[in-house]
């Protein structure tokens, strides 16, 4: 580790840090974030769990300082194995990144970059209004990197074009709002009822099901598992319309809850045949 560079990306929470981290690394020459608790390379996260998950506050700081051996040695071990040139540590103020650095054995930081370089005070204000107001945070990775740890708490994914260079092609860097455990906002909770409504409402456009007989929800918090037993049209492809149901079934739980659907299980009961209804 002694060849490493380490340079930090300084600024008071809410100021838009995370939303900036993969600029400010790539007009370093910088492939590693430590973010929140998380190594990011590039856009993938290679190891830790991001201190947004954490219930409290305090908890929170302890995770993004790494004060916890086991998650302290899990990101030393990464970083032992990925052998960054540089890596950038973004805190809240120059003592936190100097303690995250010291916490993980890293050689002296380099270079500290604040916030106030980088942003205007229009932005860092608006910043801090989406997160006083809203709750929202921002991870620097791409939504289905982070997607099954925060499985209801996903807000939006947020793609931005850059720019590398003069006369270079744009290109575009996916990043992720989130609401935290934590957040002030407060709790909320998805009734099965919901996954139940979504999934008959389904049921009954899709042309292929003629009756939805049964339904099951059990939500153990980190998403459903759904048990449908169904009555199909004659006529159709079993397998393939029961299939198609399910996958859209899936996706569409997925788009208006933002849960993941952990299982789903169709039960074909039966066939309806048109003749029984004129024989009726």
């Amino acid at each position: 580790m002694n060849n490493m560079k380490v340079y930090a990306f300084v600024g008071p929470s809410g100021t838009g840090k995370s939303y900036r981290a993969q600029m400010v690394a790539s007009e370093n020459n910088i492939n590693f974030i430590i973010d929140d608790g998380l190594f990011i390379k590039d856009n993938e996260i290679i190891a830790g769990e991001s201190a947004k998950k954490a219930p409290t506050k305090i908890e929170t700081v302890k995770k993004a300082l790494f004060i916890q051996k086991e998650q302290r040695e899990e990101m030393k071990k990464a970083i032992k194995q990925y052998k960054p040139e540089r890596i950038l540590i973004l805190g809240t103020s120059d003592g936190m990144v100097q303690k995250i650095a010291q916490n993980l054995n890293l050689p002296p930081i380099e270079k500290i970059i604040y916030i106030q370089e980088i942003a205007t005070p229009q932005e860092i204000q608006e910043a801090r209004r989406s997160r006083v107001t809203e709750g929202k945070h921002v991870i620097p990775v791409p939504t289905f990197e982070i997607k099954k740890d925060f499985s209801g708490y996903i807000l939006d994914p947020l793609q931005i074009f850059k720019f590398k260079g003069r006369g270079a092609k744009p290109y575009i860097s996916e990043k992720s709002i989130i609401r935290p455990t934590f957040s002030y906002m407060g709790n909320f909770t998805i009734s099965d009822t919901v996954f139940r409504q979504l999934t008959e409402y389904l049921a009954k456009r899709e042309k292929a099901i003629f009756r939805v007989l049964k339904t099951r929800v059990e939500n153990y918090g980190e998403g459903p598992s759904i048990y449908l037993e169904v009555m199909v049209e004659y006529g159709y492809n079993v397998i393939d319309a029961v299939e198609n149901f399910k996958a859209k079934v899936i996706r569409e739980i997925e788009k208006q809850t933002t849960m993941n659907v952990k299982s789903m299980d169709i039960v074909i009961k039966g066939i309806h045949m048109p003749e029984q209804e004129r024989k009726e």
